[in-house]
């Protein structure tokens, strides 16, 4: 079993927010374990605990406003901005949002993807905090910092609820703030 420790919670809420995330083997491909967070989402409670553990983060590393990667960061990071009194930045798909935009494009274990960031939607030298459902090999994570810092951004951290501590994404993210709610080795009960 993985150790739960959910940032600020109690064990036992630590507890019930990792039951409420479902193992879905063979998707979106076989031999992949996906983990689903819909029921989480689904859970008031829940999902109040995972607001309320990304809120402390981000007020321990003094955030000016929250970005959420494209589509579970969205749903993480929305609320977590609300809470704080802040604004959200999506950061997209390519081809998302309407023009002018900045992009960065980078490699993924299975092909290449970029993401945008509407431009003139983040103030320079805003203290941004990056928030996203896995931390897996970290190429996404690594391409959201790389375009907050090329928008004038300054990465105050990234949040995430789980990271999936095999595939290595952490060292992909060195030189900055990285934190998760829980991590999971290679078994998750």
């Amino acid at each position: 079993m993985t150790d739960v420790a959910l940032s600020g919670l109690l064990p036992e809420r630590a507890t019930r927010v990792r039951d409420l995330i479902v193992d879905v083997p063979d998707f979106p491909s076989p031999g992949i374990l996906f983990k689903d967070i819909t029921p989480l989402l689904a859970d008031a409670e829940g999902l109040a605990d995972v607001v309320e553990a990304f809120t402390k983060l981000a007020l321990a590393d003094g955030v000016d406003v929250v970005a959420g990667m494209e589509a579970r960061g969205f749903l993480l990071g929305t609320p977590v901005a609300h809470a704080l009194g802040l604004g959200f930045l999506p950061l997209r798909k390519a081809g998302k949002l309407p023009p002018p935009t900045e992009s960065v494009s980078y490699d993924l274990e299975y092909g290449s993807a970029t993401i945008e960031l509407r431009s003139g939607t983040l103030t320079p030298g805003a203290r941004v905090l990056i928030i996203d459902d896995v931390l897996a090999t970290g190429g996404t994570a690594a391409a959201a910092a790389q375009l907050v810092e090329q928008c004038g951004g300054v990465v105050a951290g990234l949040a995430f609820l789980l990271e999936l501590e095999a595939l290595h994404g952490r060292d992909r993210l060195q030189g900055h703030n990285v934190d998760t709610l829980l991590r999971v080795g290679t078994t998750f009960r």
